[in-house]
């Protein structure tokens, strides 16, 4: 007998190769080829430099070089160093001062900060809300957790954000499920580039304010890269609307340091509430950190030792401000000047505000992205348009982007 499987999959659709990396993979063989100047590779969730190298803070790398051997080799507490969660709590908050009791839990990346709360805030069969523009593994986390994903309609006719939409699927998923887990990421969305503006988020508020007293919402807000979004306090305003709202819902902010440290393959995050209550804070902590210690056990303790340091030191703390706005700066000029391109040549986008990403909407994304690759420029392959990273290609790319977008558009007859 021919055993062709071992593997219990569970109802679980496993595709044969993810596309991101399946794209950044042809876009290295190209570059290996041709050289980096004669390759677009707009496929990658990390900020490059104009040279096509990845950017890493040179203040957070002199500290990450400088860790003796027992801050990187010992076992952190599970949900993290006393001085890294009290270090990312100020990185999150930026100045915010909550009237929510605050609760942190370190986790391996903003991966792990979403599979928690999936996992501890809603029951196997539930569906997780979230917007049609989503990250995909919020769909596969779901799936390997037993959940399954509700989406609404980011946008109305207009181009804004789709409250009516929001407001009809919250009411018809807590009809029936008495958790409710509502994934929103902003600002600077992944894939879109959008973010809520502060009437959207008060009306956010006021539909979640409706839902009866007895269900209860974790309001998991995926803030992965806020931090180079725009200006660091403008671009948490909404956190004043999340505060204090009422006992049944819970805000839960998925802070990543692998886009605001540069620290992408050091998987370093954390997941910090909002809680109506101190019970409900130290639920929060104890229910996590088991997550935590039967899924990855401890997180990475080299990143947390470097991001205390940083905020240990006004110094260092300036030199890693300093380096960050300068990138930052960098990659807003990315996005405003593919932004600028598509609209004088008619290019359609999804609505975009600032961040790593910009989203060509099309009818066929998997035959557009062959066809850019016959000029060497690398995109990701979405289910209704084509992803383009402004943060891996230099400004002078991102303003060559669209004219190409839209010829090979025009060839595929689209």
């Amino acid at each position: 007998m021919s055993i062709k499987s071992m593997v219990a999959y569970n109802g679980r659709e496993i595709p044969k190769e993810d596309k991101v990396f399946a794209a950044s993979g042809a876009a290295l063989d190209a570059v290996e080829k041709y050289g980096k100047a004669d390759v677009i590779n707009a496929t990658v969730g990390a900020l490059y430099d104009d040279e096509g190298d990845l950017l890493v803070l040179k203040s957070v790398e002199k500290v990450m070089k400088s860790l003796p051997a027992t801050s990187f080799a010992a076992y952190a507490p599970i949900a993290g160093t006393p001085g890294f969660k009290d270090a990312i709590l100020k990185a999150a908050l930026y100045g915010f001062e909550p009237k929510s009791y605050t609760a942190v839990v370190g986790t391996p990346g903003g991966t792990g900060a979403i599979r928690n709360a999936i996992a501890n805030y809603s029951e196997p069969g539930d569906k997780v809300l979230t917007a049609s523009w989503h990250w995909a593994p919020y769909k596969s986390i779901s799936n390997e957790l037993y959940r399954g994903i509700e989406r609404y309609e980011m946008f109305d006719e207009n181009g804004k954000f789709n409250v009516a939409d929001f407001e009809y699927k919250v009411k018809k998923l807590t009809r029936n499920q008495e958790h409710l887990v509502i994934i929103i990421n902003t600002p600077a969305n992944n894939p879109t580039g959008y973010a809520l503006t502060m009437e959207d988020w008060y009306e956010v508020k006021r539909v979640l304010d409706e839902v009866p007293l007895e269900k209860k919402i974790a309001l998991v807000l995926d803030v992965a890269y806020i931090d180079y979004a725009g200006d660091p306090r403008e671009v948490r305003s909404f956190y004043s609307v999340i505060d204090n709202m009422r006992a049944n819902i819970l805000p839960i902010i998925a802070y990543s340091a692998s886009k605001t440290f540069t620290l992408y393959g050091a998987r370093c995050a954390a997941m910090i509430c909002f809680a109506h209550n101190p019970e409900v804070a130290e639920e929060f902590v104890k229910v996590n950190s088991f997550s935590c210690r039967n899924t990855w056990s401890n997180s990475s303790r080299a990143p947390q030792e470097v991001i205390e340091k940083i905020y240990a030191d006004p110094e260092l703390f300036k030199a890693v401000e300093d380096e960050r706005t300068a990138a930052r700066e960098m990659l807003l000029a990315r996005g405003r000047g593919f932004e600028e391109e598509a609209k004088k040549i008619g290019l359609e986008i999804v609505p975009f505000s600032a961040g790593f990403f910009v989203t060509v909407p099309c009818s066929d994304p998997d035959a557009l992205c062959e066809e850019l690759k016959k000029k060497n420029a690398f995109l990701i392959p979405l289910g209704a348009g084509v992803r383009v990273s402004v943060a891996s290609s230099s400004e002078a790319k991102c303003r060559r982007l669209p004219a190409m977008i839209k010829e090979a558009m025009e060839t595929l007859g689209m």
